[in-house]
């Protein structure tokens, strides 16, 4: 658990519940609000995550930057991909089977990728909206900060690289690195040139990874299990051109 977090009573017993009533999920995470208005969602993880076919992390309850009114409209304990690691309840046996964290991303998308090499093992990663929590956020580095940018993209790319098939990996990454560059050349024409010199420092980052690190982050890995909480679809494409503001609006279809 982060240190910026508030909790209400009773927030541990519900997950623990969960996971002792079924022995195939090994992770979860409780709702998570934001603690300077409670109504809404928190950007770090909302009501569990979720991962789009290109490698974009977004929750139920939060697109990119747009955060969602809890209405208990995603109040069903049900599956995700990821588990945020700013309230991450997890079986230890799991964490040390998978060999925990990877330490080469140091922050920002490390549970992602845990909580991915977990279902790939054949478990299971849930929601526990019973249980609430109220995240500050922004505590280790700030939105909009360029350390923050640089982290994620270079460790979405290392995500990518150690969990997707062979296949997928030879045109989704490519892919995502176009993608990459027309955000950053959108974010200089804006006047953020911090943003754009950190994706480019990122890509550098993954490239050198690629050649001299990559041992390091490669865990032992099983690949029988079926990923839940993932978008067959491109959310960029749904979001920004479609204009699809809900995590409801645009998975309703794959539900």
């Amino acid at each position: 658990m982060n240190s910026d977090v508030e909790v209400e009573p009773g927030w541990i017993e519900a997950m623990v519940d969960l996971l002792e009533n079924d022995s195939t999920i090994a992770a979860c995470q409780p709702k998570m609000l934001a603690f300077h208005n409670k109504k809404m969602f928190e950007y770090a993880g909302a009501a569990g995550g979720w991962l789009d076919k290109y490698g974009y992390p977004f929750s139920k309850g939060r697109i990119f930057e747009v955060c969602e009114e809890d209405k208990g409209q995603y109040d069903q304990c049900e599956p995700i991909f990821w588990a945020s690691g700013a309230a991450l309840f997890i079986r230890a046996g799991v964490y040390h089977q998978m060999k925990g964290f990877d330490e080469y991303f140091f922050a920002h998308q490390e549970e992602i990728d845990l909580c991915w090499r977990i279902q790939l093992a054949g478990y299971k990663i849930y929601s526990c909206p019973s249980s609430r929590v109220y995240h500050v956020g922004g505590g280790t580095l700030p939105r909009g900060n360029s350390k923050k940018t640089f982290l994620n993209f270079r460790n979405n790319h290392i995500m990518l690289a150690k969990n997707l098939p062979a296949f997928q990996k030879l045109w989704k990454i490519p892919y995502r690195i176009c993608l990459d560059w027309l955000s950053a050349f959108k974010e200089l024409l804006t006047g953020d040139g911090g943003y754009f010199f950190a994706v480019i420092k990122a890509h550098f980052a993954f490239t050198k990874w690629l050649f001299f690190f990559k041992k390091r982050s490669l865990f032992p890995q099983s690949r029988n299990g079926k990923l839940s909480g993932y978008l067959s679809k491109n959310i960029i494409w749904q979001h920004f051109v479609k204009k699809k503001k809900l995590f409801s609006e645009i998975v309703s279809d794959t539900l």
